[in-house]
Parts: structure tokens; C-alpha cells; sequence
């Protein structure tokens, strides 16, 4: 029994998904010189694919350390500037790292699983319309994910999940006038994919 304890806690889980991202955001609204009451901008839902690499610590306790493709968000101007239409497209860069618990035992075919950790997410590539210098403050925040781990045999299986991150920033764009906005994303993320156990 020690020995099959301790090859389980050496076990690693390489898993590849797609995820959807829901962002479900609020602004504290568009304020600056010029900028009519009421203006205000919501963020857009976003497609792309995750890489995980959990270590299991114990038969029922991992690391996991969850990648992805930074996708694409779009935000569209709402309120009083709707007509301006998008006005802000950036990628989000966010490694989030979780402590996993595994219920039920190694080499069940069903294993559900909870996890809590911190994602740290930083925005790139971002361009405005309706400004030359955009800047949004980088996010550090609590995550949470729950999920299901199905074994197809001893090694290949299939995985889904739902997790969701504290993710806010404070945007400043700078052109004519300077325009400031705080984002409070509230992503929900979806994700199905394959894992590889070795």
C-alpha cells in the first residue's frame, strides 16, 4: 500500500481543451473630458484552446499550473456611445495556478475534482479606435474550478469543468482626452478537452 501511494503521487496529467470564455463584465463607466453621461462599454465572449500539467502530491491532492492561447476580447461601446460600435480589442495572457482535490481513488473511471488558486492576467496586443495609447492594468486575483476527469483506459481520458477568476483592470487611453474606465471581467470558462496520464 505505501508503495502504490507513493508511485499515485508521483503521477502527472498533461491535458488539452477547448475553452469558452464568458466574461459577463462591468465598467464603472467612461469618464473624462468630453465624454458623455451614460457612456460605457461591455466586453465580448471568447473561443480558444488550454494546456494543463497537473503533479499529483498524493492520491487525492494535485498541482496544476493551466495555460492557454491568449484569446482575443472585444469590447463594444454601450449607453450613450453605443453608435461608436468596438472601440477596444486586447488578448488576455493568464497562467492561473490551482491546488486540486481528487474525490473517490486512483483508477476510478469517474473522478470528480475542486480546485483553488491564483491567476495572474496580463493584457497585450490591445488596440482602440478611438484612441493611439490604450494601457490596462495587470489582474492578480482568487480562482476556483470544479470538474470531472473520465478514464478511458489507464493512461488517455476525457476532462470538463467550469472555473471562474477574480480579473479586474483599470484602463487608460490617452489621445484627444484621456478616458478611464475600471473592468471587472467575472469570467465563467468553460472547458472539454483529452488528458494523458503518465
Amino acid at each position: 500500500a505505501c508503495c502504490g501511494s507513493a508511485a499515485q503521487a508521483q503521477e502527472s496529467v498533461l491535458k488539452l481543451g477547448v475553452v469558452r470564455e464568458t466574461t459577463h463584465s462591468r465598467t464603472s463607466g467612461i469618464s473624462g473630458i468630453g465624454v458623455p453621461a451614460g457612456a460605457d462599454a461591455k466586453t465580448g465572449d471568447a473561443t480558444t484552446l488550454v494546456f494543463t500539467y497537473e503533479r499529483f502530491l498524493a492520491s487525492n491532492l494535485g498541482v496544476e499550473l493551466v495555460l492557454g492561447v491568449p484569446p482575443k476580447i472585444d469590447a463594444q461601446a454601450t449607453g450613450s456611445v453605443a453608435f461608436l460600435g468596438k472601440v477596444l480589442s486586447a488578448r488576455s495572457v493568464s497562467p492561473t495556478l490551482f491546488a486540486n482535490y481528487h474525490f473517490g481513488a486512483a483508477g476510478d473511471t469517474w473522478r470528480p475534482y475542486v480546485g483553488a488558486g491564483i491567476n495572474y492576467t496580463r493584457f497585450v496586443d490591445i488596440q482602440s479606435s478611438i484612441a493611439p495609447s490604450v494601457e490596462m492594468s495587470d489582474s492578480v486575483g482568487l480562482a476556483l474550478k470544479a470538474g470531472v476527469d473520465y478514464a478511458l483506459n489507464k493512461q488517455w481520458g476525457l476532462f470538463g469543468g467550469v472555473s471562474t477568476a477574480k480579473v479586474k483592470s483599470k484602463l487608460v487611453a490617452s489621445g484627444s482626452t484621456v478616458l478611464t474606465t475600471t473592468i471587472d471581467f467575472r469570467p465563467v470558462i468553460y472547458s472539454l478537452g483529452v488528458s494523458y496520464r503518465f
